[in-house]
Formats: C-alpha cells, structure tokens, sequence
C-alpha cells in the first residue's frame, strides 16, 4: 500500500523536511505539503526586503519549484483529526472544505506574533514576519519621510521622525540596522528632513543586546548601533502604545508614529487545537521528533519543543527556534521516519550550533562561528556569503547577488509601492440566481441586504429538518461567524438582482464595541436567536 506523507507548512522546517523525506523514501511514497502561501520566504532577508536593499520577490521562491516530486497544496488549514487521520483545509475561490488523508504527519506550521497582552500595540505595531510585513514597512517608513517633509507641525513631525523597534534580538537588530540606513540614505531626497531631526530607537527588556550572543559581541553591536545614533533603551518593556505614543513599563512616552515589534512569538491556532500534548504552546515530542504519544506523527520547527538530551528541563536542553536548528532537525526526521517505514531503529536527534550572525547594518556585523567571534565589515561579509550558500534554488542565489551589487553603487529608492487588500466593509453584488455560499463553506464576512432580497436554507437544530428563510433589504445573516464559526451551516442563494454589505469579524466586532446601539441590538438578537448571553469578541 502507498504510504501518503502530509507536511503541514512550507517554512524552513517544512521545505527541508520535504526536500529530505524526497531524497530518502522511495518514488512510490506520495509526499505532499500544505501552505497558506505558495512561496517560500527566506526570513533573514525581510530587513533588507524592508529596507529596499533587495526586491521583495528576490526573497522568495516558488515551492513548487523547489519540491520537485512534491505535491503543493495551496490552502488554509483547518484542524487535525489524528484519530482519522485526515487534515480538513479550505481551498480555492469557494473555501471549499477538504480532507486530506495521511499516514504519517509532519506538523512545521512555525509561530504567529501575538501582541494582545500590551493594550494597543497590536492595533499600532509593525511587525517583521512575512513578506508583506516587510513591503508594509518599507512604504510605512517612506511615508513618514514624505509627511515630515510637508508638514508645518513641529510635534507632527517629531512624532513622523521617530522610528521605535521593540525587541534586540536577531529579528529587532538587523530590522532597526536596516531600517537606519535606509533612512540616512533617503534623506537626501527630502530637503525638510535634517538628520539630527531622526530619532531611531531599541527598546528591550532584558539588560543585553542579542543575548544569544556573547557578552562581549553584544557589547559591540550595541556600541555600533549607538555609534550611528540608534538609541538603546534596555531593562524596559512595553506598557501600552497608541497612535502618536510608546508607553514603556517605566513611564517613559516616546512620541512616534512607527513601532515596529519583532516580539510577541505564539502558536497558531490550528497547533493549539491538535489532539497532542502541549507544553508552554509548542507540541511536546520525543528525542526522535515523533509527538509524544503518536507514532504517526511528527513536528519539528519553531511550534515545537525538541528536547536535546534524556530529561531535559531547562531552556538550554531543548533546541532553539532557529533555521539552523529547523534544517538540522529536518535532516535527522527523514532519516528517522525513512528507518520507521523500513522497520529500523531511530537516532535521537543531536546538534550543537556552529555559531551565529547578525548584520547591523552600514556594512558591519557580528558572528560567532566554530568558537570564532568577528566583528565589523569581515562579520557582516560572512552574513551574507552565509546566507547566500543558505539560500534554496541557484536562480534565488543569483538574484539576491545581483541586488546587492545594485544596491552598493547606486542610491536606494524611494519609490512607494502598496499592495491591494480588500476592504474589511464591502459591497458586493448578485444577479438573481447566484450563490453567495453555501452550508460548509470557510465564513468570510456578516452580511447586510442592501437592495434585493437573498434565500436562506438551513437545517433546523432539532429536526434536521431544511428551514427556508426569506431575508429581505435591512435585514443580515451569517452572524454565526461573529460567535467564531469557521463554517456556514447554510446555504445562501440571490432571489433576485442583490446588492449586500459584507463585514469581515473583526471589523463587525471594533463596530459593535463602539456603538451602544448596535452592541445593545445583537445581545438581543443573539439571545432572542441562539439563547446566548453575546459580549463582542466572545467565541
């Protein structure tokens, strides 16, 4: 019987797991990978990406063509039944749910950033981990710069010129670096903009920059960043944030319009809600990468804990969340689950880190490697040989080269580019006859009848029994969503030429906390309908 491999991510854990597992089992074996995007994107560079010392799709690469032998499915995952053993996604325009049948399971759906704890900084923050992150803050910074050079208010542009990044990691350091440079090579192009008149600040909450790191080289990449006016404000954490303000913990208020937060790592839902064994939100595994408890499931990367030796307590026993360790681990789980199919025994898995680096920016860099430590313009040219070694597929390589030659002799570019988003509230129309979507579905929005008039079907809660309902101008449905819903439990057709409102939730929840009228309304509803006591953000 074929054996079916399912990889649920496409980062550096799952690309290299993918890649191994190829190299390793027999052709016969269907390996296939699940991703929300169909590129890979090779995270150190965002920085750069943001700084626009390299073109944003020079930092990513198409999966399919990197996975060769490889199904790739584009979608959203859903939720895990180990018992089953089958995956439920969304896909295609419709959201169409799908279940994807495995035998062995790889789980590499890394991190997401969760920055609720701090009251306003979700609503305020930039963050740094996805490709459009990075093309967001790159148009972020040079709007600030376009706005600071028109406008006539001092505190305005004090506020515009103020550039704060909360954390002194790898992630915090060469984000704040690059993003320096960009400004002080831009500056030229804004006549009102003097550059005693930036003010660029770290904020971290330990004593150190890059802890990581040794002592001493922490030392030097403080001493550097300093050097070219970045401010470090260390042992303080984040109290609060508004649109014109960064509250720290110790009272200070930065006036600034751009904080960016490389902070705030947490799992992902669709890992909170598996069947397996969690600790501190990653999955629990054993030495040879199998979850604890299952021998047909597996997980590696960042939103797993991966202990290192026999009884592992501390933070140093488990294996850090970085791309050396995800390659390192991708490795050893090939080999362990191509000895598993064979009837073999496994190894546990075993690696020592061969160092680090860290690019601050203005050609200078930090590194330890093999117990070596480099500072300065030879650290930062073995950041980037690294990186470029690092980078999969030869074209990827050749065009992030190509751009750093381009971006060493000529000026960086000011050019502001923004990416379409649909809009949280949108208009949408149906000629008669047209399905606005149907019981099963992935729910996208709460919708209003505007003109028209649209045909509910739904099974009734008792009998099963198809309700039919009438819904006409001034009258919604789909409010099923706002309670945290992910499917539609009915079906939805335009009785006549429709025109409706649709609201995405979170937008439909800002609106009912705001507005007295509309909260007071749907608690009446909800209760009148579902016999529910609705608070908005209750699930």
């Amino acid at each position: 019987m074929t054996q079916r491999i399912l990889i649920l991510g496409g980062g550096f854990a799952g690309l290299f797991a993918a890649r191994e597992l190829r190299k390793r089992l027999p052709l016969d074996v269907r390996i296939e990978l699940i991703n929300a995007e169909n590129y890979f994107v090779f995270q150190p560079l965002l920085p750069e990406v943001a700084a626009g010392a390299i073109t944003a799709l020079h930092a990513v690469t198409p999966l399919r063509r990197l996975l060769k032998g490889i199904k790739v499915r584009k979608a959203r995952i859903q939720e895990v039944d180990t018992t089953r053993r089958v995956v439920t996604i969304f896909q295609g325009v419709q959201r169409r749910p799908t279940e994807v049948g495995y035998d062995h399971l790889v789980v590499a759906l890394g991190q997401e950033t969760d920055l609720s704890r701090m009251p306003g900084l979700a609503d305020h923050a930039l963050t740094m981990k996805t490709l459009e992150d990075a093309r967001r803050l790159r148009a972020h910074v040079i709007e600030r710069l376009e706005h600071a050079d028109i406008t006539q208010l001092p505190e305005v542009k004090r506020e515009a010129l103020t550039f704060c990044v909360i954390g002194a990691g790898f992630s915090g350091v060469e984000t704040v670096g690059e993003m320096k440079e960009m400004i002080d090579r831009s500056l030229k192009y804004y006549p009102n903009v003097w550059p005693e008149e930036v003010r660029v600040v770290v904020v971290e909450y330990a004593q150190n920059v890059l802890g990581e790191l040794t002592a001493k080289l922490g030392r030097y990449a403080a001493a550097q960043l300093e050097k070219r006016g970045i401010e470090i404000l260390l042992g303080r954490g984040v109290q609060s944030a508004t649109g014109t303000r960064l509250i720290l913990s110790d009272g200070t208020e930065i006036p600034t319009r751009t904080i960016v937060a490389t902070i705030g790592n947490a799992p992902s839902r669709v890992v909170q809600d598996m069947p397996l064994e969690h600790v501190h939100g990653r999955i629990k595994v054993t030495r040879d990468l199998r979850c604890e408890g299952h021998d047909d499931v597996w997980s590696l990367g960042d939103c797993a804990l991966i202990p290192m030796k026999d009884g592992a307590t501390e933070r140093s026993d488990f294996a850090p969340p970085t791309a050396q360790f995800a390659v390192r681990e991708a490795r050893a789980l090939a080999e362990n689950m191509a000895a598993a199919l064979a009837g073999k025994p496994m190894k546990p898995f075993r690696y020592k880190s061969q160092g680090a680096l860290a690019s601050l920016g203005a050609r200078r860099g930090v590194a330890e490697v093999w117990g070596f430590k480099l500072s300065g313009f030879p650290a930062w040219l073995l950041w980037r040989a690294y990186y470029v070694a690092f980078l999969p597929g030869f074209q990827t390589k050749v065009n992030v080269l190509l751009n750093w030659v381009m971006d060493a002799v000529s000026p960086r570019s000011t050019v502001q580019l923004r990416s379409y988003t649909p809009p949280a509230a949108r208009y949408v129309h149906y000629r008669a006859g047209d399905r606005v979507f149907e019981a099963g579905t992935r729910a996208d929005g709460f919708y209003t009848v505007i003109e028209g008039a649209v045909e509910l079907t739904y099974p009734d809660t008792h009998t099963g029994e198809p309700v039919t309902k009438r819904v006409t101008a001034g009258q919604h449905f789909g409010e099923r969503m706002v309670l945290g819903q992910e499917r539609r439990s009915g079906t939805v057709h335009a009785l006549e030429d429709t025109k409706v409102l649709v609201l995405d939730r979170e937008e439909f929840l800002k609106i009912a906390d705001a507005f007295p009228v509309m909260r007071g309304y749907f608690q009446g509803y909800m209760k009148q309908t579902y016999d529910i006591d609705w608070t908005p953000g209750q699930r």
